[in-house]
């Protein structure tokens, strides 16, 4: 049997596999949203959690979660504290060797020593407008209003958020070992944000970090975020240049045919619902294995990797992520 590295990269470049690789991920801390600055224990939680998952499911593939250190503090800080449009022109961006940087590097590093050798590692990292709309009162509203105000404010601030975030992709992989990055994307969840707007303000600071972590030889996979129901215009990154897309199969109601069709014939990662409602946490074992050859019958096994529209329930059996990957041998 073939590794699981060359599994997944063969996989990843529309290669026929002798199994279809399956991979899901969660959150290893009470509050991925906390900052490890705020709370050390999450560093900590955050090892644990991934060591506790690697030896008790064996995944085909190691989404490396970068819960405690989602969004850099101070710029974080100076969005929350922008009067208006214009005061983005403040943002300045942080030093190479800021401990944000620095911290995350020695995380993967841990993570890749232990494991990296036996799966292909992704380090999670989210992009400049997710990191932006996150960080404000508001999300948003507060930066399709900020769009409206002074668009190319908002172009310079999601640039410098793309400077410091291009620096993280690239170190993840020279230096911690990662295989690559999983960018997290978002549509902007207002009706005055379309598809051209988007284009133009958000678009190229998104493209630049996915360029970064090609330059570097990164197998870089693209997350469009469905989170809580969020719904996305996946055409609006049909043309990212990453290896493979995941994307809300089941929020977006595209199927992973179509969405391999919209994303040229690049490599999908999904199929199920990420939720407690869903056949993954809560259906009986036949159901499960059912919904598995269902979505493969339906899609193909060519380029196909099987997972979830996001981070599952942290509370998951992993047994019932073995029922998935035993099915679809």
């Amino acid at each position: 049997m073939a590794d699981k590295r060359q599994l997944v990269l063969d996989a990843f470049n529309n290669k026929p596999t002798e199994r279809v690789p399956v991979g899901f991920w969660f959150h290893y801390t009470k509050d991925e949203l906390k900052s490890a600055y705020d709370l050390p224990e999450m560093r900590e939680q955050n090892l644990a959690g991934h060591k506790k998952f690697y030896e008790g499911f064996k995944p085909d593939f190691v989404k490396l979660m970068s819960d405690g250190y989602f969004f850099e503090p101070k710029t974080a800080a100076f969005l929350r504290s922008a009067k208006s449009a214009k005061d983005l022109y403040g943002l300045q961006p942080i030093a190479t060797d800021d401990p944000w940087l620095k911290d995350q590097v020695s995380l993967v590093k841990e993570l890749t020593s232990a494991f990296g050798k036996e799966v292909v590692t992704l380090y999670n990292i989210f992009a400049p407008a997710t990191a932006f709309k996150w960080s404000v009162e508001g999300g948003d509203k507060k930066l399709a209003a900020l769009i409206k105000e002074d668009k190319d404010a908002v172009i310079y601030a999601l640039g410098v958020i793309a400077q410091n975030t291009q620096i993280l992709a690239k170190a993840v992989i020279k230096e911690g070992g990662a295989d690559g990055i999983y960018l997290s994307v978002q549509s902007i969840q207002d009706a005055s944000v379309g598809p051209d707007t988007y284009a133009e303000v958000v678009s190229p600071a998104e493209i630049s970090i996915l360029t970064a972590a090609n330059s570097v030889g990164g197998v870089n996979v693209l997350h469009v975020c469905g989170y809580e129901g969020a719904k996305n215009n996946l055409s609006i990154f049909k043309n990212y240049p990453a290896k493979a897309i995941n994307f809300a199969s089941v929020v977006e109601g595209i199927s992973l045919k179509n969405g391999k069709e919209i994303f040229k014939g690049k490599a999908v990662i999904g199929g199920f619902a990420n939720i407690k409602d869903g056949v993954l946490y809560s259906g009986t074992k036949e159901e499960v294995q059912a919904e598995t050859k269902r979505l493969l019958a339906e899609a193909g096994k060519t380029g196909i990797i099987l997972g979830a529209d996001c981070t599952i329930p942290r509370d998951i059996d992993f047994e019932r992520l073995e029922w998935v990957r035993e099915a679809a041998k």
